[in-house]
């Protein structure tokens, strides 16, 4: 079993109460979903972008953020992606959550109030220490990208 951490989150409007908060679906999941805070149905036409509400802030600790990710099932079945995927929401962000939504299906996409729109995972994170340098040591790779090891 992995470590817990504690973050804290909070409803914006009471006229989402009814939503469920974030949550793992199974024992082994790693991301929560998290659900569309929305009066009525909206439509994601193939090729558009959606900025859907959540209702929710969050606290989360230092050193660690949430990561914003696609639910697999909407990708594979439908075409519906996190634009920004990876998203990131820091650790001293504190508005609320919204999901930026893009259909890169063939088909018209509904989203209705309190449908699973994202998942969301907990990660630890590093701040690094900056130097600039004249000089960076070689690799096997060196500057090598794009492609250069083949299909």
């Amino acid at each position: 079993m992995s470590e817990k951490i504690s973050i804290k989150f909070k409803r914006i409007s009471e006229l989402y109460d009814d939503l469920e908060l974030p949550y793992y679906s199974t024992e082994g999941s790693s991301g929560m979903d998290i659900r569309a805070a929305i009066y009525e149905d909206r439509i994601i036409e193939p090729g558009k972008i959606e900025l859907i509400p959540t209702n929710l802030q969050v606290e989360i600790p230092d050193g660690f953020e949430l990561q914003v990710r696609p639910r697999s099932g909407l990708a594979a079945n439908y075409g519906i992606g996190v634009l920004n995927s990876p998203g990131t929401i820091d650790s001293d962000y504190r508005g609320e959550i919204k999901i930026i939504l893009i259909n890169l299906g063939s088909q018209p996409f509904k989203i209705k109030r309190g449908d699973k729109i994202a998942q969301m995972v907990l990660s630890k994170y590093y701040k690094a220490d900056i130097h600039l340098t004249d000089e960076l040591s070689d690799s096997k790779r060196n500057s090598g990208g794009f492609g250069h090891t083949g299909i």
